[in-house]
């Protein structure tokens, strides 16, 4: 029989440890929704749970032993929102709003990105449960998105942070992207990785 009390604040430890980082981003895409109208907030929503949903499957699977990770070239992904914030910072000599990304793939990728350190932690906490916990803790991660997405979306309609980015947002969402991309390459040590293979 299975704690469920438990397993569910476990579950969301584990969540608000692995994903705090989010709430940043979520109210960025919701602050460009309002000013915008891109990404819309279905696909903000859709997107982080696709994102997050990708994680914890690839996590599932890892800790069955069904697939490998090449850590630490999972670090790689932190080019994807560098990618989109240089795009972005180039931009915004024809357009001033805070747009990064578009549509639900592009909010997906940014979270996968963003996560992809996410999957050392769910890994060996996947390959410790049972199928009983396993599904608690997918519960509570469903609800905790849901969560997430709701603070995101009360911070990004705050009138503070709208008009902050609304004033600085052709140059801060996009350096933001990058300092996110940065911090992925720098901490998963994939940098050091490239330096060894090709120095």
């Amino acid at each position: 029989m299975i704690d469920l009390f438990g397993s569910a604040a476990a579950a969301a430890v584990v969540f608000a440890a692995t994903d705090i980082d989010d709430i940043v981003l979520l109210t960025l895409f919701f602050v460009a929704a309002r000013t915008t109208g891109r990404p819309r907030t279905w696909q903000i929503v859709a997107g982080q749970y696709l994102g997050i949903g990708a994680l914890a499957l690839a996590s599932a699977v890892v800790a069955a032993g069904l697939l490998v990770v090449p850590d630490p070239w999972t670090g790689l992904l932190g080019l994807l929102p560098i990618a989109l914030g240089v795009r972005a910072l180039r931009r915004t000599d024809d357009d001033d709003s805070p747009t990064v990304v578009t549509g639900m793939l592009g909010v997906a990728g940014v979270t996968i990105a963003n996560g992809a350190d996410n999957v050392a932690v769910y890994v060996p906490v996947f390959r410790a449960l049972g199928v009983a916990d396993s599904a608690v803790f997918l519960l509570v991660f469903v609800l905790l998105i849901a969560l997430w997405c709701a603070v995101g979306a009360w911070l990004g309609g705050h009138r503070r942070v709208v008009r902050l980015v609304e004033r600085a947002g052709h140059w801060l969402v996009p350096t933001i992207f990058i300092a996110i991309g940065l911090v992925i390459l720098v901490s998963s040590g994939v940098l050091g990785r490239l330096v060894d293979l090709f120095g």
